[in-house]
Formats: C-alpha cells, structure tokens, sequence
C-alpha cells in the first residue's frame, strides 16, 4: 500500500473543484469497454501531481464515477491508462465522487467500484 501524506491543502478535500487543477489528458483506458478518461490534474498550490479516473456508462442513468489519487513525480512516468485502476487502488485513500454514489466526493479506498 502507498502511503500518501496529508498536507492539509485544499486539494485534499474531496469536494475541490476542477479550476484548483491545471489538467492534461493521460489517455481513454479501454479495459472491459469502460473506455473511461484519464488525466493528469496538478494542484494549483501546493503543485502536487493526482491522478483523475473518469468512467460513464452511456446507456445507463447515474452511472458517472471519479477517481482521483496523489501520485508521486518519481511514479508519474509509469502511470498509463491501463495500469491507473490498479495504481489507485494501491493508495492508501483516494478521493471518488460521482452520480454513481450520489456524491460530490468522499475519502476512500481498496478497490475501485468500476462494474454496473
């Protein structure tokens, strides 16, 4: 398990917003067809680097879900699309929100709930 220190930024908090970030697209991981959008946010003010998994269902109301996880700059360079989930799901928290779970944003971690 990767541990992930808390600095107490603002970045941490589950319910940060998008304009906190300056974001790059990663990729679209295509594993099990979840084509889910991947991107690379960095936090306005304490520069720490997130990864932000993105997956949505298209013929499925409130099926939208987030992920998103500190990653360390010696890690960034061996982050993909495909290897994201499992990176993640190595943290020990993560941020996730979505219409999925109702929810803005809450703390979590372990596995990743990506299946309908």
């Amino acid at each position: 398990m990767i541990k992930i220190q808390k600095l107490g930024c603002a970045c941490e908090k589950p319910t940060s917003t998008y304009t906190e970030f300056r974001t790059s697209e990663l990729g679209i991981d295509k594993t099990n067809g979840r084509f889910a959008e991947v991107s690379i946010q960095q936090c306005k003010l304490c520069q720490r680097i997130w990864i932000r998994y993105f997956v949505e269902y298209e013929s499925f109301s409130k099926s939208g879900r987030w992920y998103k996880g500190i990653v360390s700059k010696k890690d960034r360079p061996q982050i993909t699309p495909e290897n994201a989930v499992e990176y993640l799901e190595s943290l020990d928290w993560y941020v996730y929100g979505g219409s999925y779970f109702e929810s803005t944003g809450e703390f979590g971690q372990g596995k990743l709930k990506l299946d309908l």
